[in-house]
């Protein structure tokens, strides 16, 4: 499809960029109310079996990623018509999901403006650095990275300290506001910890809460990466990069059973959200059954996605991601042709 298909294809698809109020009611209803008897049960539960508790915690944190969904289309201001509903909402499911409201709606606006530009890079995204900048770096920024992409560190560490330590900081170029609302999450999450466990007792919580917590937050970093981190996807420089290309191209459609699409709030359709970040969630399924351009897009399954833990680096030359057992082969590829080391310009996040 050319860019100009591309571009028609975005008005097309506008007439949906329009909440409604009734759906998203609905949505608040059908994923909170079932989060909240999921934590009951999983409390009376422990006096059953601890296994049976475990396994309504699984349940519950496919509920808590739908709450993230919600929080997701409130940062964009696309769940509720009106922007203070966005933002009283958007606060109330980032303290559940340990988000301050403010601070991820910045950081994740730069993730769209500048996802796939290759000189844009640092803030709100997955790092990722070009075969290029890996071959011209130190020893200890090569181990770093290493240790970055590493799975054990990206889906097990990486949610511990993403939602638990580093949103509890206001960035250094934080306005009042978003200081402000990172303070009111920090201290509603500390209140509503504290009378859970007055409620509960502390270990009832730890053994609830900490499954929850952890096995949300993995499955929300994976979401995360598997959608922009697919063989063919989309880099550029600057100079040559295109918002349409970027969410055409560089974003997946991440086809999932009808669970897990339900649970994670039609988040698969990523290219179409990048394409227009304003459709609220229930309306994206819509938009890709009704546009057969948009159907074109790479499609990931399950099986197909765990691919993805490979690719560790963009080869800017032959447009796709490799990992760390190809980097040798193009070290020695790029000596035999003579291919100087140019790396392109990245902006301090």
């Amino acid at each position: 499809m050319s860019q100009h298909d591309h571009r028609n294809l975005k008005k097309q698809i506008a007439h949906y960029e329009k909440s409604s109020t009734k759906n998203s009611i609905w949505q608040v209803i059908n994923t909170l109310g079932p989060f909240c008897l999921l934590w009951f049960f999983a409390y009376k539960s422990l006096s059953i079996s601890y296994f049976l508790t475990f396994a309504l915690c699984i349940i519950a944190s496919g509920f808590l990623v739908r709450i993230f969904i919600i929080f997701h289309d409130c940062c964009h201001g696309s769940f509720f018509k009106k922007r203070r509903a966005n933002q009283i909402w958007g606060t109330i499911t980032g303290i559940l999901t340990f988000c301050p409201y403010e601070q991820w709606k910045h950081s994740h606006s730069i993730h769209h403006a500048t996802s796939s530009n290759l000189n844009k890079r640092g803030t709100g995204d997955v790092w990722v650095m070009t075969v290029d900048e890996y071959i011209a770096s130190s020893k200890l920024q090569k181990l770093t990275y290493r240790l970055y992409r590493n799975p054990f560190v990206m889906f097990i560490l990486g949610p511990i300290y993403i939602f638990l330590i580093s949103y509890r900081f206001n960035t250094k170029n934080a306005k009042p506001r978003e200081r402000r609302n990172t303070y009111i999450t920090n201290i509603s999450i500390v209140v509503a910890i504290v009378l859970l466990c007055w409620l509960v007792g502390w270990q009832a919580f730890l053994l609830i809460q900490g499954p929850i917590f952890f096995l949300s937050g993995s499955l929300g970093i994976w979401l995360f990466y598997v959608q922009h981190q697919f063989e063919d996807s989309y880099f550029e420089n600057q100079d040559n990069w295109d918002f349409v290309k970027a969410a055409m191209d560089g974003s997946s459609y991440y086809k999932l059973p009808k669970v897990l699409q339900w649970l994670t709030g039609n988040i698969g359709f990523h290219h179409i959200h990048h394409l227009s970040p304003r459709i609220p969630n229930y309306y994206l399924e819509e938009v890709h059954n009704h546009h057969k351009p948009l159907q074109e897009a790479t499609t990931i399954t399950l099986s197909t996605s765990l691919r993805s833990l490979r690719f560790r680096l963009w080869d800017e030359k032959n447009k796709r991601f490799i990992g760390f057992k190809e980097i040798e082969n193009v070290i020695e590829k790029n000596k035999e042709e003579k291919i100087p080391t140019v790396l392109p310009t990245v902006k301090n996040s």
